[in-house]
């Protein structure tokens, strides 16, 4: 009897035995929980940025397409209505129907957006713009997302200084800092591209 109780306790769990093997598996647990929380939370963050960036990299070619075929309203109109460092307004086709449409681009917060006025007739009503979200997370700060210059730009030359003379632009640079969540990395993706007027070309 005595032998049996003697290989009991050899083979046997003290308290603290368990508690040291309870504490590792914890800690094992713990670490691979917040594991599978970083691999989740970058997954989500990268997936944010690609769609952020597929979203900015359409707007640009549409911004492109849009802003080099600017024409008079239907009316008649300039070709641009108004020029800030954060909207730009003008008219274009974008459908290839036979009305000239109004086109806003501006940042609302963070978000920078499109409007779109169709027009009944030679008229453009602002109760009819139809703005979507374009672009999330614009961190552009003090920095102008539109900037606009004359036909002397030589690919250095410094942008009109605002309140700009409409009818002296000739050629629009975009630009957009792009940054869904400034405390996580990566950084901000900047983003930017430039375009003339192609029917106010005047320094052929």
């Amino acid at each position: 009897m005595k032998k049996i109780l003697s290989k009991n306790k050899k083979y046997g769990f003290t308290l603290v035995e368990i508690l040291i093997a309870v504490f590792i598996f914890t800690i094992i647990g713990i670490a691979v929980v917040k594991f599978q929380i970083d691999i989740f939370s970058l997954n989500k963050l990268t997936s944010t940025n690609l769609v952020a960036q597929q979203n900015a990299r359409q707007t640009l070619k549409d911004f492109t397409a849009e802003v080099r075929s600017m024409s008079p309203s239907n009316a008649g109109a300039y070709y641009i209505d108004q020029a800030s460092t954060s909207s730009l307004t003008f008219y274009t086709n974008i459908d290839n129907d036979s009305d000239t449409e109004k086109v806003r681009y501006f940042l609302s917060g963070t978000t920078f957006k499109k409007g779109v006025i169709h027009p009944i007739g030679n008229t453009y009503s602002q109760g009819n713009e139809v703005v979507k979200e374009s672009v999330h997370g614009i961190a552009n700060g003090t920095t102008s997302i539109f900037s606009y210059y004359d036909n002397s730009y030589d690919g250095t030359s410094t942008p009109l200084n605002q309140p700009i003379n409409i009818s002296s632009i000739r050629l629009i640079k975009i630009n957009l800092l792009i940054d869904e969540d400034t405390l996580k990395s990566p950084g901000p993706l900047y983003m930017t591209t430039q375009v003339s007027i192609r029917n106010l070309k005047d320094n052929l």
